[in-house]
């Protein structure tokens, strides 16, 4: 995304369901030169699209974890949006539990905290084509021109059904604290998906500091306040945003 040659701190970036690592392509100007941006590439889409689908949490969180660990020579912060801050906070866990490895921070976005996910009233992962392109519009944040090619459509739907599938079937199953790093949530105040509360619920997951903060919008608020919520990222980890 913007690697760094000397970088002072990494943020890796984890992508909402079906989403891509290119999400976050336009995070890039907006990160200063010493920060090294990367994002999580999902397998079946992209540069891994003839990779087998991930079928469990599992699946998307081991090879991360091993492929976070080089990475721990400098300070390294995770953010990830929707079913990604699921994804970021189990390789959070994996990397301090099995580890030892304490994270500068986690940066949780569009998602209820562990114990408060919701059953969603329709299961997405099995839904018709019309039923689930419907919802991914209603949403926003995927490629509109995917979903309206039929050949492209082909393509991405199945790695899409697998997200579903996976956030659908995921629980936590943690209790208490798991972590000793700062968790900051982050949600749209006019998001279907989460409200304060439920956002709440990611303080119970750390011994350290939690903060949760509110922009203007829906489930992809991020998509409008890219600057001002990459703003805040940075300044919870000592790094001036570029102006």
């Amino acid at each position: 995304m913007k690697p760094s040659a000397n970088p002072r701190t990494r943020i890796v970036c984890f992508p909402h369901a079906g989403g891509t690592a290119g999400f976050y392509q336009a995070w890039g100007p907006l990160v200063p030169d010493d920060v090294e941006l990367r994002a999580v590439r999902y397998p079946g889409r992209e540069d891994r699209l003839v990779d087998p689908l991930a079928e469990t949490m599992e699946a998307l969180v081991a090879p991360t974890v091993a492929e976070c660990l080089p990475l721990l020579d400098r300070p390294l912060a995770l953010f990830g949006h929707s079913m990604g801050a699921s994804v970021a906070f189990e390789v959070a866990r994996r990397l301090y539990e099995v580890h030892g490895a304490r994270i500068a921070g986690l940066f949780v976005s569009g998602r209820s905290g562990p114990g408060r996910e919701s059953t969603p009233e329709q299961a997405y992962s099995t839904a018709s084509d019309v039923e689930l392109v419907e919802h991914l519009k209603e949403l926003g944040g995927t490629d509109a021109a995917a979903l309206d090619h039929p050949d492209l459509l082909e393509l991405v739907l199945p790695a899409i059904r697998s997200d579903y599938r996976i956030v659908e079937e995921y629980r936590a199953g943690h209790t208490g604290a798991v972590l000793d790093t700062p968790v900051v949530a982050y949600y749209g105040d006019d998001d279907d998906e989460v409200d304060a509360g439920s956002v709440a619920a990611w303080a119970s997951v750390t011994r350290a500091r939690f903060t949760a903060r509110s922009f203007e919008g829906g489930h992809f608020y991020l998509s409008d306040h890219r600057a001002g919520l990459l703003r805040d990222v940075l300044s919870r980890i000592g790094a001036p945003a570029v102006t």
